[in-house]
Parts: structure tokens; sequence; C-alpha cells
């Protein structure tokens, strides 16, 4: 739910160097989130430039090194920057950690440490153990991240939102599954055609009944970093095999269309 706090956040957080760092970092390294953002109300930008700065931040923690030692240890940098914000104690001085901590609220920087650990897959070579773990994966970096951002934004229901988060970071990671396979991953535990349609699926249902979900107008823009979630799920639904080749995904027209589409009407 939205404190007080964070009501006065979106009304006096301004853009100095920061969080115009932060912005930049966001559209060059999440060009889709970034589109998100700046169709958004003004009065979010902040709030969102600086929550996805700090997830480009945490999911690029694990690939900084091969060492497993050193991406472990940048992993555990921002775990211990959410720990400190959800102690409220100051926090290392950085572009994105700085302005983080001025708008995130403590209860929800507890989210980060779920975050990071599940991040933590990303350093390894190991398979996920099970549907549960993956689920687990996709949630508490997707779903987590969406929850944050609505939350911030204003009053949601927590399932509604963190469904609308696990149909995003599915389609996500099912645009990314070449690079992880490149880098001898092992991403999804029933990589045939049918394996991959059970769990594009699987996310539409999801997202279905998250849209039957009560997430009011204020908290909404924090959902448009979703608008492309059915679209990609329903295309690897009905063609598997583009998975497999990195071919999931619309026009750069299709895309803006739709994004305007949601940001006018909503979800």
């Amino acid at each position: 739910m939205m404190t007080r706090s964070t009501r006065e956040m979106t009304q006096t957080v301004v853009f100095d160097e920061d969080l115009t760092a932060c912005a930049a970092l966001v559209q060059k390294g999440d060009p889709d989130r970034f589109h998100a953002v700046m169709a958004a109300p003004v009065s979010a930008r902040p709030m969102l430039f600086a929550l996805y700065a700090f997830n480009i931040e945490l999911s690029r923690a694990p690939w900084a090194s091969q060492e497993t030692m050193i991406a472990e240890m940048r992993v555990q940098w921002w775990r211990d920057i959410g720990n400190a914000i959800a102690d409220g104690t100051p926090v290392r001085r950085h572009f994105v950690s700085t302005p983080l901590s001025q708008v995130l609220p403590a209860d929800l920087a507890t989210h980060i440490d779920a975050m990071a650990e599940a991040r933590r897959w990303d350093i390894y070579k190991d398979p996920f153990e099970d549907e549960a773990a993956f689920d687990a994966y996709i949630q508490n970096t997707s779903g987590s991240l969406m929850w944050m951002a609505a939350s911030m934004l204003g009053d949601a229901d927590e399932e509604t939102v963190r469904g609308y988060g696990y149909a995003m970071g599915l389609a996500n990671f099912l645009r990314a599954i070449p690079e992880l396979e490149n880098q001898n991953r092992v991403p999804l535990l029933d990589g045939t055609p049918e394996g991959v349609q059970s769990l594009a699926k699987k996310g539409l249902k999801v997202l279905q009944n998250a849209r039957k979900g009560q997430v009011s107008k204020a908290a909404r823009p924090a959902l448009l970093a979703a608008w492309q979630a059915k679209a990609i799920l329903a295309q690897a639904a009905r063609e598997p095999h583009r998975v497999g080749k990195g071919a999931l995904g619309q026009s750069e027209f299709t895309k803006r269309a739709g994004l305007l589409w949601h940001s006018l009407l909503g979800f």
C-alpha cells in the first residue's frame, strides 16, 4: 500500500544529476521500460527511473565477471543496499543507490533481498531444480520489481500486480533464451516445443487472472512495463520455435501503438 511518505516523495523528488543518469541508464539498458516510464505521469517518473535503474544494475551484477566470487560480491553489494534502505541507515554513495534510497520505502526495500538471492542463479550454470524454483525466480525478480513499482505509486492488490509481473518476466525470459544458452546455461526445464507452449500458456492464464484484480489509478502506470507480455506469450504459444531462434517480439510500430493504447485505456 502507498504510505504517506511515498506520496510526499512523489511530490518532492526532482531530477538531479543522479536521476538523469538513472534515466539514461534505463534508456540504454532497458529501452522498453524506458518507453513505459515516459508514458507514465511525470510525477511517477523519478521513482520508476530509480527503481528500474537499480534493476538493471542488479541484473547485470551476476554477469560482471566469470569469477563467481566477484559476481557474488557484486550481487551482495546490492543486497546490502537493500538492507540499508530497509533498516533506514545511509547507503553507499552511488548514482543509482542514492536516489533509490530517497524514493523506496523501507518496507518495500525488504524485497531486494529475495531479488538478489534469485539473481544468484545467473552466476552459476546449474538448471532450475523444478517448476517451483523456476516460478520463484520469475516471481522474485520481475514480480517483486513490479510490486515495488506499483506500491510506490498507489494502492494495489499484491497478487494482481505480481500476476502482471510474472507474465512480463516470463515473456522477457523467453526472449533471453538464446543468449542464456550461448552462456552455457540451461534455462528451461522442458525446452521442447510442447514444453515452451505449456509455459507460455501458463503465463497467459496468470495474466488473464491478473486482469480481474484491483489496481488503483495511481498505481496503474507501473503496469505499463508489461504492455507486451500478452503478445509475446501468445506468439510463443503459437510458434514455440521462435523462442530458440530469438525471434519473439513485435515491430517497433506495433510496440509503440500497443503502449499508447494501454497508456490511454489501461489493461
